[in-house]
């Protein structure tokens, strides 16, 4: 077999994954979408092994061994992925991309810092300021003292 056939699906797979990482706005595709991209690599490292090896009557088939350390990098990632998007979908109650960085903590839907933003000089606490912050956290501290 040549090599040009694994290495033609394997940059069809990448690609696809680019794709996918580019035009998605669920963080769950995207995540399928970066497994697509390691998996092409993976492709790519036995591929270019096998071809190789055949040169050298002795190797360590060491594409071979960085598909299974990639294999279980790209394990770990997925599960700790996971873990944020089902943490991030039960605090927000969405996990569009687009709707997460809208709702972010400071910034209003059209991304623009709020009137809380601490940095802001006009806002009590800024930098330029000497009078102290008053906080949602101050004012329930004293609403229950």
């Amino acid at each position: 077999m040549h090599l040009a056939y694994p290495a033609v699906l394997s940059a069809l797979l990448f690609c696809t994954g680019v794709y996918g990482v580019l035009a998605r706005r669920n963080a769950i595709l995207v995540l399928m979408s970066v497994e697509l991209m390691l998996n092409a690599v993976n492709l790519n490292l036995v591929a270019f092994d096998v071809w190789l090896s055949r040169a050298a009557e002795e190797t360590l088939h060491s594409g071979q061994a960085l598909t299974l350390f990639t294999i279980a990098i790209a394990a770990a990632e997925i599960g700790i992925g996971l873990a944020i998007v089902l943490a991030v979908h039960r605090n927000r109650g969405t996990s569009d991309i687009d709707k997460l960085r809208d709702t972010a903590e400071g910034h209003g839907p059209d991304g623009l810092d709020g009137p809380d933003d601490p940095g802001d000089p006009a806002v009590p606490g800024g930098p330029d300021t000497d009078t102290p912050a008053t906080g949602t956290a101050a004012e329930k501290a004293e609403a229950t003292a």
